[in-house]
């Protein structure tokens, strides 16, 4: 499905990009860390038929503008309040850091609906107890080292989703070289960003992980629909999480499919069958 690119300016002044397709209802979709709008392509291609879909690029990345200053869930907050009251979406669907905001979204802005894929949301630090590699992470990160960064978060992190052995046993200078091999013959066209541009952006995902340590209850107060959806095969970490939710919202359901994981809408998951349960929610 063809988009268009439409741009807004945020409250500080920050350009917000997105794109958008499709006809019907608004549906915003909020990527998650180290991702951008391209990520959420083969979604939106299953959604634009009964929706207007509008997904845009999270400051820092793609089509919007820098981070800027005093980054954190407030600015996250003011670049959707800008984009709902552009479009008139009253529906969003978020995947991990992108579930986190939406979350806050459906609890600060006028949202009807809201669907919720696996948000990393920290209880009694079943999240922040494996991102421990955080810190050699930022620090190669800002040493320029981005394909040992990343090497740094797939053996640490990806042992928690399900990365096989061989991977994530590999010695820390394999994986660099592999990374810095692919970077170095990475191709992009046209609106789509390099993994490599990406990687560095999961630090202000981790700053949001952060700052929502701990504060499950107010979510208690959440008057939208809520859809807890999340993977079978997914981290146990993330399912406390929602176990939680569970328990806490005060209008929510939750499927759980069989055979996903945290990547399920993500074209290494299966973004057709995540689409089906997002067409259940938003259009009943």
């Amino acid at each position: 499905m063809r988009y268009k690119k439409e741009f807004l300016s945020s409250k500080d002044g920050t350009r917000i990009g997105y794109r958008k397709m499709g006809n019907g209802p608004g549906l915003i979709l909020l990527h998650g860390g180290a991702n951008s709008s391209q990520n959420f392509m083969e979604l939106g291609d299953c959604l634009w038929e009964n929706f207007t879909v509008y997904i845009p690029d999270r400051r820092g990345r793609g089509l919007s503008g820098d981070f800027g200053e005093h980054y954190g869930m407030e600015r996250e907050m003011e670049d959707l309040d800008a984009l709902i009251k552009k479009t008139g979406a009253k529906n969003i669907f978020g995947l991990s850091s992108g579930a986190l905001i939406a979350l806050e979204a459906a609890l600060n802005l006028p949202i009807t609906k809201a669907a919720i894929y696996e948000p990393p949301l920290d209880i009694e630090n079943n999240v922040l107890s494996i991102m421990t590699f955080m810190k050699r992470f930022d620090s190669e990160i800002a040493e320029g080292k981005i394909a040992a960064g990343t090497a740094t978060m797939i053996k640490e992190f990806g042992i928690h989703f399900g990365l096989p052995r061989m991977i994530t046993k590999l010695p820390h200078f394999l994986l660099e070289l592999t990374f810095r091999i692919f970077f170095n013959t990475e191709r992009v066209k046209g609106d789509k960003v390099s993994f490599k541009v990406l990687i560095p952006t999961f630090h202000y995902d981790y700053e949001l992980v952060k700052e929502e340590s701990g504060q499950v209850e107010k979510f208690r107060n959440l008057k939208a629909e809520v859809l807890l959806i999340g993977g079978t095969e997914s981290p146990e970490f993330l399912k406390i999480t929602m176990k939680k939710l569970k328990n806490t919202l005060p209008n929510v359901r939750q499927v759980e499919i069989k055979g996903l994981s945290h990547t399920g809408p993500l074209v290494t998951g299966n973004p057709e069958l995540v689409a089906e349960k997002l067409k259940d929610f938003f259009m009943s």
